[in-house]
């Protein structure tokens, strides 16, 4: 990412950080984020191709990035993958739970595993990364997390109930954590995007209708991009939002 005015965190140099869901869209963008202020990144996802080709474009530039192919609903494998990163790089202080699916649902169509399934992808999986991260924290004096919710919830959309109602289990989770290892010295904060026009959103959803809405609803004339959202994460991750945890820091040009 790495634009010449953007700012640089000398306290995530060198620091090692772990991105769930970094192979596309929000995810690379913080990916490419950190490794641009010299932070040794580890990132999961099930996009192969797409990590693969991230990792080793960055790794020619001399980044320190390592990729791993998983699947973040195995927790067993997505906690043995977070182990794996801290070996090779050293502690893990930075942890940013991002992956997430946002595919539109009918509530009159699921059935109890479709739900479990889709609680998995967008909440469960957060619990347990911060579960396997927490121990090397403590035992460093401290680091963050980085839950990513949405506003989707806030804004009483339909037509995703199990992806809503996982995302605003996050908010509750986030400050759950922030409780319990406060006192270690680790913040735990969420990150409420809008809508970001990432790859996925415009494929899927963006449309000659999109204008039109982003002028009614956000305050901002300007789209979202997957930029912003990483320049925000940064700050949370550095040693300059020393005093910030437990809190929802919405990003979404003023819709909410």
């Amino acid at each position: 990412m790495s634009e010449p005015n953007d700012a640089i965190y000398p306290s995530l140099k060198g620091r090692t950080i772990l991105v769930s869901g970094g192979a596309s869209g929000i995810g690379e963008a913080m990916v490419r984020a950190f490794s641009a202020q010299g932070a040794k990144v580890g990132f999961v996802d099930i996009l192969q191709q797409e990590g693969t080709a991230l990792a080793e474009e960055l790794t020619e530039s001399g980044a320190e990035v390592r990729f791993l192919v998983e699947d973040i609903t195995d927790i067993s494998a997505l906690q043995d993958a977070i182990l794996g990163v801290g070996e090779v790089f050293g502690t893990i202080t930075v942890l940013v739970n991002n992956a997430a699916n946002d595919t539109r649902h009918d509530w009159q169509s699921e059935t109890p595993r479709s739900w479990d399934d889709r609680v998995a992808v967008n909440l469960k999986h957060q619990f347990f990364a911060i579960q396997a991260v927490a121990p090397g924290m403590i035992e460093a004096g401290g680091g963050s997390i980085i839950n990513f919710g949405s506003i989707s919830w806030r804004l009483g959309m339909g037509g995703m109930p199990a992806y809503t109602a996982s995302k605003a289990g996050i908010e509750a989770l986030t400050r759950s954590y922030a409780r319990d290892l406060g006192k270690h010295r680790i913040r735990v904060n969420a990150v409420l995007p809008g809508w970001v026009m990432t790859q996925r959103q415009l494929d899927l959803w963006v449309d000659e209708s999109t204008e039109r809405v982003l002028a009614e609803r956000q305050c901002l004339p300007d789209k979202l991009k997957p930029d912003d959202v990483a320049r925000l994460v940064l700050f949370l991750a550095s040693d300059e939002s020393a005093m910030c945890t437990s809190q929802n820091f919405i990003i979404d040009g003023g819709w909410v």
